[in-house]
């Protein structure tokens, strides 16, 4: 039973910036050692590590910098954003297990300074499963999410503006977070005036490439309790994929194209906590691209399928009294890019009552990562 049995007691990031200067390994030190003096814990203390392929430097790498006497669990999880929230499922699992006591999960991502984006150099020759399923053009995550939202306006009958809708609500979160990467106010029109990316996605509805590092400290309900902080517990964790799926497009799917590996996450998630839809108090939501917070509005459950777009545009996200508050320290496309891993601190930041955008009152927080890929989510509350 992992239900209840974890918690995160502490959260710390490094800043947000374009060019951090330091590499991936310094940032997770630094986010982690952030992380420990938050939940009054200390390096020795550490016994657990997990985080998510893609990035310098191992588990074995951090403990070293830490000065860990010794690691009893650790993992990488694979899958880009829909591994956002794994690493911290990972540590609720080897909690209960009694695998370890206290365990970081964390995400250190420099890709403001590498440069040129992997997909620059991807050549006109497609190798692997891709060759077998990736229409001629689809390169990079853009344009597989550009045909799907081009699609989606068309079958849910949702306005143009749609998808601006949701980046203007998390810019009006973000302009009250002191660390977001982006915090000016935009309006529908600046969206909509901005650069064309890959139709109908324009430079505002995507989440920028930023530097940076987020890490919590994930321990047992005994040892939680005696933390300094309201603890933050895991009552739900799961990962899905569903059927056959094509990461970011589904359009293979003919039966329901909108039945993305999200909405398997959230039937396990929901059931572990014994929780639904309707208890849910704040919504965070991986979002690198705008259209997919619509998506994940409608595969966890708080509005119907293709009804997602209406959802947004009537306002049920955009402020800390919306029907379902989303994305409240302004998201990926405001906050930072931290492939989804920064979400899980607002969460945190919820429960606790500190977030600059605060729902009154918030007892349980759901955080998700990326709904249209093989995907993981946690449900945090406050007992």
């Amino acid at each position: 039973m992992i239900r209840d049995k974890s918690a995160i007691v502490g959260i710390g990031h490094t800043e947000y910036v374009r060019r951090i200067g330091r590499s991936e390994r310094e940032t997770a030190h630094e986010a982690s050692l952030t992380a420990l003096a938050d939940a009054g814990l200390t390096s020795r203390d550490v016994d657990g590590i997990f985080h998510v392929e893609g990035q310098s430097g191992q588990a074995a790498d951090l403990a070293r910098r830490l000065g860990a006497p010794n690691l009893r669990a650790w993992a990488a999880a694979g899958g880009g954003g829909g591994a956002a929230c794994a690493p911290v499922v990972h540590a609720a699992m080897a909690i209960a297990t009694g695998m370890c006591e206290v365990a970081i999960a964390y995400r250190a991502r420099n890709r403001g300074a590498v440069g040129a984006r992997p997909w620059a150099k991807t050549s006109h020759l497609v190798s692997g499963q891709a060759a077998f399923e990736s229409p001629h053009g689809f390169i990079n995550p853009v344009h597989q999410q550009a045909f799907m939202a081009r699609r989606y306006l068309y079958e849910s009958g949702a306005p143009q503006e749609t998808f601006a809708h949701i980046s203007v609500a998390q810019r009006r979160y973000a302009s009250r977070n002191p660390v977001a990467y982006f915090r000016d106010l935009i309006t529908i029109d600046d969206v909509l005036g901005s650069r064309m990316i890959a139709d109908p996605l324009h430079l505002l509805e995507c989440c920028p490439e930023n530097d940076g590092a987020c890490a919590v400290v994930v321990t047992t309900a005994e040892r939680a309790r005696d933390c300094p902080q309201i603890p933050a517990w895991i009552s739900g964790v799961a990962q899905g994929v569903g059927p056959r799926h094509v990461p970011m497009t589904n359009f293979y799917n003919k039966a329901n194209p909108w039945d993305w590996p999200g909405a398997y996450a959230a039937r396990d998630v929901y059931a572990m906590a014994g929780l639904g839809p309707a208890d849910i108090d704040v919504f965070q939501l991986y979002d690198m691209f705008a259209p997919v917070v619509a998506y994940g509005l409608e595969a966890y459950g708080f509005c119907k399928t293709l009804e997602g777009g209406h959802f947004v545009v009537d306002g049920n996200t955009a402020t800390v009294s919306a029907t379902i508050p989303t994305n409240t320290a302004g998201g990926s496309l405001s906050e930072a890019y931290i492939h989804g891993f920064n979400h899980i601190l607002e969460g945190v930041r919820q429960l606790r009552g500190t977030s600059g955008n605060q729902v009154p009152g918030a007892e349980v927080s759901l955080v998700a990562a990326a709904p249209v890929v093989p995907t993981s989510a946690i449900l945090l509350t406050r007992k």
